[in-house]
């Protein structure tokens, strides 16, 4: 996500913030045009959701939702009550959480709510994070699949292995897994990819997406046909990168992802208590 998006919509949720009994709250309807959502029905349902995971993460619902209403003219005058919630931030950051992840909006309101100050910084760090895990996520269920389709092809898991370090030599400039780990100084024990910046390992999915693809749709059978089919996508690749200056070897390697998903999920659970109670 751009800076400058990221400052648009930083400014949008501090405006809506409210405080009361110095504790930060938002307002539901407030944050349901910030997430577009259209209707109020819809988005309920994500609130109802998101009070589910509270309860089921122990946490007294009522101390972070609490149920509202406000008058809104309907026309000639007359009023009627409009159902709200008051949202702490942890209560905001579980609607986030339940929402579509695919919706730019919501993978900031994740961000946004998931820190304790409102230093942009800290957000940003957020959503690089959301961003690494959804690519290496993507990566592990292509990779996944293309275990599963040359495995149907008369191709072991030493083939399956072999094929994958070639990809590798390719997109690399000629280092292949196992020399990539060295140069990174990752452990033979872990995956490559859990130590790649965001942009090395969504090359390495593009590639491997390439070779699903085209296994499937030419019916390749072997590992001979196979690897020729993955080392062409990944020098195909490497060749675009290229064209933008871009060395996937010579990038340094990012914090071992699964070191920094613990992190998070640390502060995450801090963040309940943190964030205050509505009836305090």
């Amino acid at each position: 996500m751009e800076k400058k998006t990221i400052e648009i919509y930083k400014k949008k949720f501090d405006d809506i913030r409210h405080e009361e009994n110095g504790v930060e709250f938002w307002r539901a309807r407030e944050i349901m045009e910030l997430l577009e959502y259209a209707k109020w029905q819809n988005f309920e349902k994500i609130v109802e959701k998101a009070q589910i995971s509270c309860s089921n993460n122990g946490i007294e619902v009522s101390d972070h939702f609490a149920s509202v209403g406000n008058m809104v003219e309907i026309g000639s005058g007359a009023h009627r009550e409009r159902g709200d919630y008051m949202l702490t931030r942890y209560a905001c950051y579980l609607i986030a959480e339940n929402g579509d992840p695919r919706k730019e909006q919501i993978a900031f309101a994740q961000s946004y709510f998931a820190v304790q100050t409102r230093k942009q910084e800290l957000i940003e760090e957020r959503i690089a994070y959301i961003e690494r895990t959804e690519a290496r996520g993507k990566l592990r269920e292509s990779e996944r699949r293309l275990s599963q389709n040359i495995y149907e092809r008369g191709v072991d898991d030493a083939g399956f292995a072999r094929i994958r370090s070639k990809g590798d030599q390719a997109l690399f400039g000629g280092y292949t897994t196992k020399e990539m780990k060295e140069r990174l100084g990752v452990k033979d024990s872990r995956p490559l990819a859990d130590f790649l910046p965001t942009l090395t390992i969504a090359a390495k999915n593009l590639a491997t997406e390439m070779t699903n693809y085209n296994v499937e749709e030419k019916d390749l059978q072997g590992e001979s046909a196979i690897t020729v089919e993955h080392v062409d996508n990944n020098s195909s690749v490497r060749e675009m990168l290229g064209q933008r200056g871009i060395k996937p070897e010579n990038l340094p390697p990012s914090e071992d992802i699964r070191k920094l998903e613990r992190r998070v999920q640390k502060e995450d659970k801090q963040l309940a208590k943190k964030s205050g109670k509505l009836h305090e």
